[in-house]
């Protein structure tokens, strides 16, 4: 149906309308000056008359054009502050004109977006309760460069955007729309036309807060938190992360306590971390996601705190808890990869947007995910701000990057003829290097006292060198080698171990290549790997003793300590997301609880000591820090070195990993009056047989290991033991 009326909307912008392929709804729908006066456009679908309001002498009803279309020609010389009046079956509105509204998104922004360099990308994109021009309501934006048209759709409008098109903001790929009279709480989507002339329903990219999977529409919100952790931003970076005591309880959050929300968490978490005397939590991936089977390591909305467990301000409320107990929050961050659900990230706008163009570099070989295009700015913005998000927004203190090694090379999980080498006819993905150095150098620069950390497995060289030295720039890695040579050790029945001796020492080889923590994380007590107990030799007991003696052989080994949740008190079953810990172990009525409690005693003293003595931490880095006192006693399973504080000052930690108890001489620096044991994994308060050395042990004047001094001690079988100058 088209209008007789002279100030309608044109047959063109109609259809453009009609079919969401308008660029620029501003320039056709609302109040404009035309020759004789002011012309009002209104297109609101399903609607039986509209009237414009200004005031109490203006009410012009406007004109049914048609197919949702209404105009008319005011006599006015300017435009008006004006309302509209819009009726429907059994009911009339009013409301503001959102085609009445200048653009929300100022030039900077645009600019910043446009170079890839908007740091705080969040508080320009996606839904934000703002007053814009003194009416309250809600700005959208979204980044969508090949679509033909945008629309908002959303519980407010029955989810048809027909009537809510929003506009192009220029070459930047930009559309944005201020709908008055939104507010917190709503759902939306955006609505895209795509190039093909199809359309396709997508969640914001940007969502600060989502809806419960798997529902999947965003929720615009706004922040109420109110921190109460000044004290401990204040302080978190005083210490270089490297030179710290550093140990991680690695949490899986919906399953720790399965069917607490983040709230109840923190009634209950920073209590027993605090308890066990860890330094940080490392949270698996909080981002939102789809499927809670991927542990969150399949991302959809990357600026929201999975809604399964509550709201963003209820997350915030879980970190400031946990700061306000003096721990320090580390969080999975995922930004190699995404799933391809249609509603979310993949071919956004119609086309490869968010994942490279080249359908060999886009699929990830192994999960069946998209990869992201780090050669895009606007993409590596995306990701960047994202990282830069976490840690200004939710106070988190590190990042611990996910799945590094399939960024890195193009070859990753790939067969020949399935990549493309770069420019230079290598195999290293360059995009992606270039794209975490610009992570870690914006997350250093803006965020002091957070810490950087790469789960990478390969032997890239650099990982935790500064950017400006040709290095990632990343602050802590993985050591996945000293995890995998020392756990394939532990696995073999001791009197086999000889022959394995040199993959408790290799470590040894590289351990300042990098700086290193050390992880036994959720990866190794999974899909039939077996929990870490049982993935020990022998019987019930042996098991144990072997557990408890690789716990503190690896507090005192050069790197920092990251331990996945029950393994801190020896579950002997797999983890399983759907249920979590067995925390039964640990009940009284249960008959072993008291061998579970004790592996949990242990861990506590470790981190107990550790923390106290700065030996075991402030060199992580440095070679002096460390010695060895033998490292070749195969035949016997022992293994004894030297930490140093930067004072010089000496902890001996001597591990026993035969199932005998031997009477052994070592050699110590002959300058230590005495030596007393600080501790002994065998004691019996653990579930061990209580072989100790009760009194300070002096050095005699008989060399050994090169050197002139030494000591005789009792060595309990299977069992570490630590010794500090008396």
């Amino acid at each position: 149906m088209t209008s007789n009326n002279p100030v309608s909307v044109a047959d063109g912008d109609r259809e453009r309308l009609l079919h969401g392929t308008h660029h620029d709804p501003h320039s056709v729908l609302g109040a404009h000056p035309v020759p004789g006066g002011i012309a009002v456009r209104a297109f609101r679908p399903y609607a039986r008359t509209v009237t414009a309001v200004a005031g109490s002498d203006l009410r012009a009803e406007l004109h049914d054009d048609g197919d949702g279309f209404f105009s008319a020609l005011l006599p006015l010389s300017e435009v008006p502050v004006y309302r509209l009046l819009v009726e429907y079956d059994g009911t009339v509105q009013e409301t503001e004109d959102a085609y009445r509204f200048l653009p929300t998104l100022g030039d900077l922004d645009l600019h910043l977006i446009g170079e890839g360099r908007h740091e705080r990308l969040w508080e320009a994109l996606g839904a934000h309760p703002v007053t814009h021009q003194g009416v309250p309501g809600t700005r959208f934006t979204v980044w969508a460069p090949n679509a033909r048209g945008v629309r908002v759709a959303g519980d407010f409008n029955f989810w048809d955007g027909t009537g809510a098109p929003m506009r192009s903001l220029g070459s930047s790929g930009i559309w944005e729309l201020f709908l008055p009279g939104i507010g917190e709480g709503e759902l939306y989507k955006f609505e895209i036309t795509r190039p093909d002339g199809s359309r396709t329903l997508r969640a914001d990219p940007m969502a600060r807060r989502t809806e419960v999977p798997p529902q999947t529409s965003s929720i615009v919100t706004a922040s109420r938190h109110e921190w109460d952790d000044a004290e401990w931003m204040a302080h978190r970076g005083d210490t270089p992360v490297h030179e710290a005591p550093f140990s991680v309880y690695e949490v899986h959050l919906p399953s720790w306590r399965p069917g607490l929300t983040y709230r109840e968490l923190a009634a209950q978490l920073p209590a027993y971390v605090s308890d066990l005397g860890f330094t940080h939590v490392e949270l698996m991936p909080v981002a939102e996601h789809p499927f809670g089977g991927s542990w969150g390591y399949q991302v959809t909305g990357f600026y929201a705190p999975t809604a399964r467990l509550g709201t963003p301000d209820d997350f915030k409320y879980l970190v400031d808890a946990l700061h306000r107990a003096g721990i320090g929050v580390l969080m999975d961050w995922v930004p190699a990869h995404f799933p391809r659900d249609d509603w979310a990230l993949a071919e956004f706008d119609g086309r490869p947007l968010y994942e490279h163009a080249d359908p060999l570099r886009a699929a990830h070989p192994d999960w069946g995910t998209l990869e992201f295009d780090f050669g895009r700015r606007e993409v590596r913005n995306f990701l960047v701000a994202n990282a830069v998000y976490w840690c200004e927004e939710f106070h988190i203190d590190g990042l611990r990057v996910d799945a590094v090694a399939s960024m890195l090379y193009l070859d990753y999980s790939r067969e020949p003829g399935q990549w493309t080498p770069n420019e230079h006819g290598g195999r290293e993905n360059l995009d992606a290097v270039a794209f975490l150095q610009e992570m870690n150098a914006t997350v250093y620069r803006r965020s002091p006292g957070v810490v950087t950390i790469a789960e990478e497995s390969t032997a890239w060289e650099g990982v935790t060198r500064a950017t400006d030295g040709g290095g990632l720039g990343f602050g802590l890695k993985w050591n996945m080698g000293w995890m995998h040579d020392s756990l394939e050790y532990m696995s073999h029945e001791p009197v086999h171990r000889r022959y394995h001796h040199h993959e408790m020492t290799f470590s040894m080889v590289y351990a300042y290549s990098e700086n290193y923590v050390l992880p036994i994380s959720h990866d190794e007590v999974v899909h039939g790997k077996r929990s870490l107990v049982s993935k020990m030799p022998g019987d019930w007991w042996q098991q144990r003793a072997n557990d408890r003696a690789y716990l503190a052989f690896m507090w005192a080994h050069p790197g920092k300590q990251l331990l996945f949740m029950g393994q801190e008190f020896a579950q002997g079953a797999e983890w399983s997301e759907a249920h979590g810990p067995d925390w039964w172990l640990l009940d009284p009525e249960y008959g072993a609880a008291a061998d579970h409690r004790g592996v949990r005693d242990l861990v506590r003293d470790l981190n107990i000591v550790y923390r106290a003595t700065p030996a075991l931490w402030q060199r992580d880095t440095a070679p002096d820090g460390f010695q060895w006192i033998v490292g070749d006693a195969a035949e016997d399973n022992v293994f004894a070195f030297l930490r140093l504080d930067a004072e010089g000052t000496p902890l001996l930690a001597v591990s026993n990993l035969s199932p005998v108890v031997r009477d052994y001489r070592l050699g110590v620096p002959e300058e230590i009056p005495a030596w007393h044991e600080t501790l002994n994994t065998d004691l019996a308060r653990y579930g061990g047989s209580d072989v100790t050395n009760p009194d300070p042990v002096k050095p005699e004047p008989l060399g050994s290991h090169g050197r002139p001094a030494s000591i005789r001690l009792t060595l309990p079988p299977l069992a570490t033991v630590w010794l500090r100058p008396a």
